[in-house]
């Protein structure tokens, strides 16, 4: 019984040159698709910890300016969703820290405010003081509370940090009206000094990314970090200049004490919104300077640490 044509396969196929014994005929040497040469294969390893990252990285940040935009507003509607007191809570919590310190550091004891009524004193420095410490406080657990975005979809990871610092950014804003209402009871004058407390929270919410960019990643792999950060915001709080001022450091500390850029930050601002006068350049230059080598390495790290976060989280 014969083969019908049909039935034959590619494997069967076979040519017969003239002169010559029979080659097999495959599908890709009857198309004219026979391998030539082997494919290259390009292997994709994990960012490196270089420039050429930050630079990649920032641009990539750009294009997704859109959803820091949305995250951060989701933040904050989240943050006072079915609350009674709504935005009001954004400025509660300083109030009722400068009621607690007020009546602490009045009648118990007494602290150097340069004639500047005390709760005015102590809130112009709780505003910048909250606002790093918040901020840094829920940017660093930021990564672990979302392992569905970091696990199903690609999206620069460091919006999720940066967008709690926005919400932050917004209660700041929100609190200063309290601090502007105190200055008028006080009858503290404003100066166009003010206008110094513009670089000083660019400067304090700088460094800020830089501390929660480099510990969210280190969170995702230690989970140490996030509880032992709230234990280490409290006192940091008390060595910068919050509750006292910096007159109340010893003279021959004062240079080892500003080496840590909040300490400065906080007494420039206190300096520029109650008292009127300019900051001191040259320590808000060392800010600056910290804060400019900070943020580049923290994001850096950041980004080197971006590849594996998925897998770790």
């Amino acid at each position: 019984m014969s083969t019908t044509p049909e039935t034959v396969g590619a494997s069967q196929m076979t040519v017969r040159p003239a002169g010559g014994m029979a080659q097999p005929t495959t599908w890709e040497t009857s198309t004219g698709l026979a391998r030539t040469s082997v494919r290259p294969v390009k292997v994709i390893h994990p960012p490196a910890f270089s420039i050429g990252t930050i630079s990649t990285g920032l641009r990539t940040l750009v294009q997704y300016s859109d959803l820091l935009y949305t995250l951060s507003l989701f933040r904050l509607s989240v943050r006072y969703k079915q609350s009674a007191l709504g935005w009001t809570w954004a400025a509660l919590q300083p109030v009722a820290l400068m009621g607690i310190y007020t009546i602490i550091f009045t009648r118990v004891t007494t602290v150097k405010t340069g004639g500047v009524p005390y709760p005015v004193f102590v809130f112009s420095a709780l505003l910048p003081w909250i606002f790093f410490s918040s901020s840094i406080s829920s940017a660093v657990n930021g990564l672990v509370l979302h392992p569905n975005l970091l696990t199903k979809m690609y999206f620069p990871r460091e919006i999720i940090p940066l967008s709690y610092m926005v919400a932050s950014l917004a209660d700041f804003c929100i609190a200063s009206f309290i601090l502007g209402g105190l200055m008028v009871y006080y009858k503290v004058p404003l100066t166009w000094h003010l206008l110094y407390a513009i670089p000083i929270v660019v400067i304090l919410a700088g460094f800020a990314a830089a501390i929660a960019l480099f510990f969210s990643a280190v969170q995702v792999r230690f989970r140490d970090v996030g509880l032992a950060m709230p234990f280490l915001l409290q006192v940091w709080m008390f060595t910068v200049p919050v509750v006292y001022s910096l007159q109340s450091v010893p003279e021959r500390f004062r240079g080892l004490y500003l080496l840590d850029p909040v300490a400065g930050l906080i007494e420039g601002f206190r300096l520029v919104v109650i008292h009127g006068i300019a900051p001191d350049l040259r320590i808000l230059a060392l800010c600056g300077a910290v804060t400019v080598m900070s943020l580049p390495l923290a994001y850096a790290f950041f980004k080197s640490s971006e590849a594996t976060m998925a897998d770790l989280i």
